[in-house]
C-alpha cells in the first residue's frame, strides 16, 4: 500500500491512497483524514485502507483521480519525533579519514543517532531555502521508517515489528555550520534544517523481497543538476539495520507511533557507485589531492532522488528540489 498527503491549506494535509504505479490516487477521507490517525489506530484502519488500495489498483475505485506529486506534502507533514542516524560505516569512515587522517575503518559497536527537525517536514518538490550559499549546502539521500508504538527495551527483532512505513528522504546538511556546532559539543541544530521526503510512504510489502532483515536492497539514484552522481545500494554496507536503530533508541524510552528514523546517507565501500552526499565526494578529493575541488550546492542547483524496483517503476516517487535564497 502507498500513502501520500495532499496539500489542503492545513498543517497536516489530506491523506490519499496511491496506486502501485503512482498513476492514480483516491482520498482516504472516508477512513482517515491524516496519516497520524492511521498510525495511532493502525490495526483497525489498515485493513480498510488496504481494501481501498486494492480497489484503486484494480481500477474499481469510483472517485479516483490522477496522482500529482507536485501537490504533495511530506507523507507525514509533522512528526512527534524524528531521529537521524549514520547507519553506513563506509560514510562515517570516509569522513573521519578525510578530517583526521585516520589510518583505516573503525568498527562501531553502537549506531550514531541524533535528534532532527520534525516541524515541519518538506514535500518532494519544496525548495531548499537557505540564508546563504556560504553555509555549505549539501544533500543526503537516505531511507527512513515511520514506526508504530515500540516498547522501551525492545530487541532489534521486536523493534523491526514496529516498522509501519518506509520512505525515501533528503536530509539537508549545512556543512560549514556543522563544525562549529560539533566543537561546542551540543549536537547539530542550525546545521540540520528541515528534511524532505518523496511523495509516498509505502508498507514494506511494496518492495517485496527487497525488504530483508530491516534493509531495503535496492539502489538509490542521485542526480545533481540533471547529472547522475550516485547509484548507491541501500542494503549493501548498511551496518545497522532499522530494527537495530529503533532498538537502540528504545534503550531508555518507548517510541511513540509516528516517530521517523532515518538511515543517514546511503554509502558503499565500492566508490564506483558514486555518492549520496557531496561531503563524500569532497572527502575523497581531500584524501587524493590534499584539498577538495567540488563545491557545495549553490542557488539554482537542482537535486533529484529516486528509488526504482526491478520492474523499473518508481517506488516512492521522486524528490525533485531546487536550492533557493530566502524570498
Amino acid at each position: 500500500m502507498k500513502l501520500a498527503t495532499y496539500r489542503d491549506g492545513s498543517r497536516d494535509g489530506q491523506l490519499v491512497v496511491v496506486s502501485q504505479d503512482l498513476g492514480m490516487a483516491h482520498y482516504a477521507s472516508g477512513i482517515a483524514t491524516r496519516l497520524q490517525q492511521v498510525l495511532d489506530d493502525w490495526n483497525f484502519l489498515l485493513p480498510q485502507l488496504q481494501d481501498l488500495s486494492q480497489s484503486l489498483n484494480q481500477g474499481k475505485a469510483r472517485h479516483a483521480f490522477p496522482f500529482d506529486p507536485a501537490l504533495c506534502m511530506a507523507p507525514l507533514p509533522r512528526a512527534y519525533q524524528r531521529v537521524g542516524a549514520s547507519a553506513y560505516g563506509a560514510h562515517v569512515d570516509l569522513l573521519r579519514q578525510a578530517e583526521a587522517g585516520a589510518a583505516g575503518p573503525q568498527a562501531a559497536a553502537d549506531p550514531l543517532l541524533r535528534q532532527g527537525v520534525s516541524d515541519p517536514l518538506l514535500g518532494p518538490c519544496d525548495d531548499i531555502v537557505v540564508r546563504s550559499e556560504d553555509c555549505g549546502i549539501d544533500f543526503e539521500a537516505g531511507l527512513a521508517v515511520i514506526t508504530g508504538d515500540v516498547a522501551a527495551g525492545a530487541t532489534p527483532a521486536e523493534a523491526l515489528e514496529g516498522v509501519r512505513l518506509l520512505m525515501l528522504g533528503n536530509e539537508v546538511a549545512l556543512r560549514q555550520l556543522a563544525g562549529a556546532e560539533s566543537a561546542r559539543g551540543c549536537g547539530f541544530v542550525l546545521s540540520r534544517p528541515a528534511m524532505a521526503f518523496a511523495p509516498v510512504a509505502v508498507t514494506p510489502d511494496e518492495v517485496s523481497s527487497a525488504w530483508q532483515g530491516g534493509r531495503v536492497n535496492l539502489p538509490v539514484q542521485v542526480s545533481w543538476n540533471g547529472k547522475q552522481v550516485g547509484r548507491c545500494e541501500a542494503g549493501t554496507d548498511m551496518n545497522f539495520h532499522f530494527g537495530q536503530l529503533i532498538s537502540y533508541l528504545c534503550k531508555t524510552r518507548r517510541v511513540a507511533a509516528g516517530t521517523i528514523i532515518g538511515s543517514g546517507p546511503v554509502s558503499n565501500a565500492d566508490r564506483s557507485r558514486g555518492y549520496a552526499c557531496i561531503a563524500e565526494k569532497r572527502a575523497l578529493e581531500t584524501l587524493e589531492h590534499g584539498t577538495p575541488k567540488t563545491d557545495y550546492l549553490r542557488y539554482g542547483d537542482t537535486v533529484r532522488l529516486e528509488m526504482k524496483g526491478p520492474d523499473g517503476l518508481s517506488i516512492f516517487g521522486a524528490i525533485d528540489q531546487n536550492i533557493a535564497a530566502p524570498a
